[in-house]
């Protein structure tokens, strides 16, 4: 992130006691950088954690970090915010929790409904996610093995629909969005069709 957003000193929220030491979040912190690319102002979440953030021995040498992932999300919002926006980082420590409890991870194309709207008690038609390779941040490679970085986008329930009727797979749904929205950012106002 920080070769794509060079100065810029991200907003960060961490975790009190850390993942390792028995915190209850699984990602020990996530960053928002702010971005004016894609022709909206919005702004660029990653997290630190499903990936090895410590030096461990036993690690070094794996063809991936751990799972091998980072996560992240753009979120449209005139820039600076108006409001503190820890409805994300919420809801990228539930897709986490799943991750970790479940053992099972997201890779370009993969979708998930959130039973729900993705941001609690306010009115969006976005109840859903697909997911991608982030369009700006390319693979890194540490001495405990690659990183990709996973993009969220905000989906609608007509759309989780598509997957399910077997109409539409969530590459077609991502292609399509990309020619108008080439960052794939999430738009909380935008309605379902």
């Amino acid at each position: 992130m920080h070769d794509v957003y060079r100065g810029q000193e991200p907003k960060h929220w961490g975790t009190v006691i850390k993942h390792m030491l028995g915190g209850p979040d699984p990602i020990d912190g996530i960053s928002a950088y702010q971005c004016f690319d894609g022709d909206r102002e919005h702004l660029h979440f990653c997290t630190y954690g499903y990936t090895s953030l410590y030096y461990d021995e036993e690690a070094v040498g794996s063809d991936y970090s751990r799972f091998g992932f980072e996560m992240t999300f753009r979120l449209a919002t005139p820039l600076p915010p108006s409001e503190e926006p820890i409805w994300v980082c919420n809801l990228l420590q539930n897709i986490a929790r799943y991750v970790f409890e479940s053992g099972k991870w997201f890779e370009p194309y993969h979708w998930i409904p959130a039973g729900g709207p993705i941001r609690a008690d306010y009115d969006t038609d976005i109840v859903g996610l697909a997911f991608l390779s982030d369009p700006t941040i390319k693979t890194v490679y540490s001495p405990h093995g690659r990183v990709d970085f996973i993009q969220a986008f905000g989906i609608t329930q007509s759309e989780l629909d598509s997957f399910a009727d077997t109409k539409h797979t969530a590459e077609e749904l991502i292609e399509s969005h990309r020619k108008t929205n080439p960052l794939l950012i999430t738009d909380l106002s935008r309605k379902d069709a």
